[in-house]
């Protein structure tokens, strides 16, 4: 037996409604009307999801060593632990995806361990690919206590077999949020792998999510919101597993915690695409007032966005030259809205101060909401004037 979907009531639906609602705001955003600079707002959003996913696990990296390895550049460091598990994590999801938009795409239990191998393959030691072989502790990487004891070994597979079940069971009526969430929290339960459980748990509801078709995987995440997030993460699963695995117990919390975590990611995705017309728009202006050539943009929106411009990545996204690539960010350092660091085979470029000052006056700040306050404010205002409305009231 694994964790079931609970039942879900009115003020749920409702939360799930206003979900839905800023998903295709957010679509609308993406996908039906994309602009110029969605493609670098992806992967500024691909990178934090990657960097909020493994920084639950202990894994701390900056922005900039995040979107080198997403780029596959050589690591601006040494490569160490951290950088192997984020080009693992960036080649799982990558994965994921291809998996999202495959027709033909079946879940499976070697669909998990292939995921968890890209994950944790940078060390034979964490039993890539293989159902753990001996009882496992999760750990809380930030204090360091341990917070829960998975089920026996011998008990993992047919778990996983009854998860692969309840996901390939298209006959559910349930929305792709909760199924995410479920997905998620059984995975994280049965803890089947010595290593890497809760980046596959959290891919894998990506995954599930994406599948919907209404937002791409990146937008669909939740895995920032998460690392923002990390000590009500931890004990929203500790109250839902109370230290063992106990999956008859009810996961309404759990569910919730997750609609939560997608309407405020979606809300903050909104937030940052209205920015980013706004950013796009002052860099523009900049550009025409210094009579830079047009394709400049690329490398100041990036910076503006807190990211090191090298040359190999501006000159891929401008579709330009070597030479040409670093003609443009010779003169945009002199006109003072770059400043280069290092030598010429080093170098890199970050936003000077007019370029900080255009994003600074670019921030919206509009405080992120909780659903279920909405659902309970609404409520309020209908029971008073006599007009149930809402779902289940």
């Amino acid at each position: 037996m694994i964790f079931v979907t609970p039942k879900l009531d009115g003020v749920d639906q409702a939360a799930l409604e206003l979900v839905s609602d800023q998903r295709q705001r957010l679509r609308h955003h993406t996908q039906n009307s994309p602009q110029r600079w969605t493609g670098s707002l992806r992967r500024a959003m691909f990178a934090k999801a990657i960097q909020g996913s493994n920084s639950i696990e202990g894994f701390d990296a900056d922005i900039d060593t995040v979107v080198a390895a997403i780029q596959q550049d050589p690591p601006l460091d040494e490569r160490t632990e951290t950088i192997m598990a984020l080009s693992g994590y960036q080649a799982a999801m990558t994965y994921v995806m291809q998996a999202a938009q495959d027709p033909y795409f079946e879940f499976s239990k070697q669909f998990l361990k292939s995921l968890q191998f890209m994950i944790a393959g940078y060390s034979m030691t964490n039993q890539p690919g293989q159902w753990r072989a001996g009882s496992v502790y999760v750990v809380n990487s930030k204090t360091g206590d341990t917070v829960y004891e998975a089920p026996p070994a011998e008990d993992v597979d047919h778990l996983i077999n009854e998860l692969v079940s309840y996901l390939k069971d298209d006959n559910r009526n349930e929305p792709a949020i909760v199924r995410g969430a479920m997905a998620h929290l059984n995975l994280t339960m049965i803890h089947p792998f010595k290593d890497g459980n809760g980046r596959v748990a959290r891919a894998l509801q990506t995954l599930v999510i994406a599948r919907d078709g209404i937002l791409h995987p990146v937008f669909s995440s939740i895995e920032e919101w998460l690392g923002d997030n990390t000590i009500e993460y931890y004990a929203v699963l500790a109250e839902t597993g109370k230290g063992s695995w106990n999956p008859q117990r009810d996961a309404l919390g759990w569910v919730r915690f997750c609609i939560k975590a997608h309407y405020q990611q979606a809300a903050k995705l909104v937030r940052r695409n209205e920015e980013a017309a706004n950013l796009y728009e002052g860099i523009m202006k900049l550009i025409e007032t210094e009579r830079l050539p047009d394709r400049a943009w690329v490398a100041l929106f990036d910076a503006a966005l807190g990211l090191r411009v090298v040359n190999s990545r501006y000159r891929a996204d401008a579709e330009i030259s070597d030479y040409t690539a670093s003609r443009d960010l010779k003169r945009l350092s002199e006109c003072g809205l770059l400043v280069p660091h290092g030598e010429k085979r080093t170098r890199t470029y970050t936003a000077a101060k007019t370029i900080i000052e255009l994003r600074k006056s670019t921030r919206i700040r509009r405080p992120l909401d909780d659903p279920y306050e909405i659902v309970a404010r609404d409520k309020k205002q209908i029971l008073q004037a006599g007009e149930p409305r809402l779902p289940g009231f």
